[in-house]
This record gives structure tokens, sequence and C-alpha cells, in this order.
């Protein structure tokens, strides 16, 4: 039988852990700093510009929308955080403020 199975031999006895903890605090300080500076603190400065970026919506931006559609701004109701947004001259949609991704230099639609 031992041609295909080791003989289990018992393990010696190591050194006891002596440590009071201390290396387990310190390796969650830093697990805490890395997620605090890769994870929160990027997502949270995004919300922030995009925040900024809602709130400095005005009639006659050129925008793009999370769905994709470029359009300039033509009405901005302040009270229920919506926004009509002009296609063409024949198309207006209406959309949420939240929806607005980015914020167009003006003359861009005529430019396309």
């Amino acid at each position: 039988m031992s041609l295909f199975i080791a003989n289990a031999h018992a393990q010696t006895a190591g050194a006891p852990a002596g440590g009071s903890g201390i290396e387990l605090l310190i390796m969650l300080a830093v697990f805490g700093l890395i997620f605090y500076f890769l994870l929160y603190r990027p997502q949270a400065k995004r919300v922030k510009e995009h925040k900024d970026l809602v709130a400095s919506l005005s009639k006659g931006d050129e925008v793009i929308t999370g769905g994709g559609l470029m359009g300039k701004i033509t009405k901005v109701s302040d009270e229920k955080d919506f926004i009509e947004i002009a296609l063409n001259d024949n198309n207006n949609v209406l959309v949420q403020k939240n929806a607005v991704t980015a914020v167009l230099p003006k003359g861009t639609m005529k430019s396309l």
C-alpha cells in the first residue's frame, strides 16, 4: 500500500502565534486607504462634477444626453428637473436634467 499512498506523519508543534493583532489592524488600515483612494474618492469627484454640470444648464446650451441625443436646450424647468431639447427645427424632446452627460461648445451643432 505504501506504493501509492505516503505514510502520514504527525506535524511537529509550530511556534505559537504571539502577535497581539497589531499586524491585522495595520493591514486593515492599509486596505481602507487603498479603497478610499482608488474607489471612493474618484467616484465622489465624478458625482460632484456631474451635479455641477446639471446645475449650470441654461437655455441655449448644446448638450449630449446619455441616450446619445444631441441638441440645444430650449426650456429649463427648475422645479421639475426637466429640460426641453431641440434636436432640429421640427423635433423637441423632454428629458431629465440628470440625463445630460456633456455640454458642447457653442456652434458644434452647426458644424455637423
